[in-house]
C-alpha cells in the first residue's frame, strides 16, 4: 500500500510540474491538463523492453549485431546471461531477471535460447511475446537432445558424444556428467555455414561450454501455451534442421517467417532478425 501511495504522490507531484510550466507560456489549464494526458498516454505506449538469450557454446556478444540495431530504434535492451548450467537452473536464473525488470518484455531467444525462454517466462504477465531465431521450442518433458533430431550435426553425439564434443570434467558435477565444447570441425561445418571459416574457427575456439545435464534435461510447462510467439526459422541451418524447426514452430502455434541462413543468422544476418524482433515487438495480441 506504501508503494502504491507514493507512485501516486510522485504522479500527482508530475502532473502539477507540467501545469507550473505550462501556465506561464499563455496555456489554460483545461490545455496544461490536456497535454499531461497526452504526456501520460505517450508514456504508457512506450516500447517493450527486449531481452535477448543467447544459446548453448554462445555468449551475450553474439547478439551484438541486433543490439546495436535495436537500440538504434529507439528500443531498451538487455541480453540476458545464461549460464549454461542445465535447463531448470538456467530457466531459473532467466526467470529472477526478468522479475528486475518493469514494464512490458519482448523475449527472445536463440537456440538452446529458445528452450530457457520456453520454460522461464511461464506465468510471468509482463512477457508479451516469445521471438525465436533457430531455437527450440519444447513442448513439457521434451528436451533439446530430443528435438535436435536425426539429421542434426549434433545427432552423431547420441551414440559416441566424443564425435561431436570434447568433454572436461567440472567441479560439482555429476557422476557421468561433463562440460562440452563442440569440436573445431564440427562447429564451422554445422553451426556457421554462412560465415567466412575464418570467423567460424574464431567463434569455435572462444566457445563457452555447456554442460550435458543442458541438452538431456526434460522442460517444464511452455509458456508459449499463453504468450503469443514468432519463429524465424533458417533453412541452411545444420544444428536444428528446418524441418524440425517447422514442426516445433506448427505444434507451438507461432507466427513463422523463414530466411537463408545457418543456425547463427543472428550473426549473418542481425538486420533481417532485428526486423523480425521488431515486427513481433509492434504486434497486437
Amino acid at each position: 500500500m506504501l508503494v502504491h501511495r507514493i507512485r501516486y504522490a510522485t504522479a500527482v507531484t508530475a502532473a502539477a510540474a507540467a501545469t507550473a510550466v505550462l501556465l506561464p507560456l499563455g496555456l489554460t489549464s483545461a490545455t496544461a491538463a490536456t497535454a499531461t494526458t497526452s504526456a501520460t498516454a505517450t508514456h504508457h505506449a512506450a516500447k517493450p523492453t527486449i531481452v535477448l538469450v543467447h544459446g548453448a557454446w554462445a555468449d551475450g556478444s553474439s547478439w551484438s549485431g541486433e543490439v546495436s540495431r535495436l537500440q538504434h530504434d529507439g528500443y531498451t535492451v538487455a541480453v540476458a546471461p545464461n549460464p549454461l548450467r542445465g535447463l531448470s537452473s538456467d530457466a531459473d536464473y532467466l526467470r529472477d531477471y526478468l522479475a528486475s525488470i518493469t514494464g512490458p518484455i519482448v523475449l527472445v531467444g536463440h537456440s538452446y535460447g529458445g528452450a530457457v525462454i520456453t520454460n522461464a517466462a511461464t506465468g510471468n504477465a509482463n512477457v508479451k511475446a516469445l521471438v525465436y531465431i533457430d531455437a527450440y521450442l519444447p513442448d513439457e518433458t521434451q528436451t533439446v537432445s530430443d528435438l535436435s533430431g536425426k539429421d542434426s550435426a549434433l545427432a552423431p553425439a547420441v551414440t559416441d558424444p566424443t564425435s561431436v564434443f570434447k568433454l572436461v570434467n567440472y567441479p560439482g558435477a555429476p557422476t557421468g556428467v561433463y562440460d562440452t565444447y563442440v569440436l573445431p570441425d564440427v562447429f564451422v561445418r554445422g553451426f556457421a555455414g554462412d560465415l567466412p571459416p575464418a570467423t567460424g574457427a574464431q567463434l569455435a575456439a572462444s566457445q563457452p561450454p555447456t554442460s550435458l545435464i543442458a541438452l538431456g534435461e526434460h522442460s517444464g510447462p511452455p509458456a508459449w501455451k499463453t504468450i503469443p510467439s514468432w519463429d524465424l526459422i533458417g533453412t541452411k541451418d545444420k544444428i536444428i534442421p528446418e524441418a524440425q524447426q517447422v514442426a516445433m514452430a506448427k505444434h507451438a502455434g507461432a507466427r513463422t517467417q523463414k530466411f537463408n541462413a545457418s543456425h547463427l543468422g543472428i550473426i549473418s544476418q542481425p538486420g533481417t532478425v532485428t526486423s523480425f524482433i521488431e515486427k513481433a515487438a509492434c504486434a497486437e495480441g
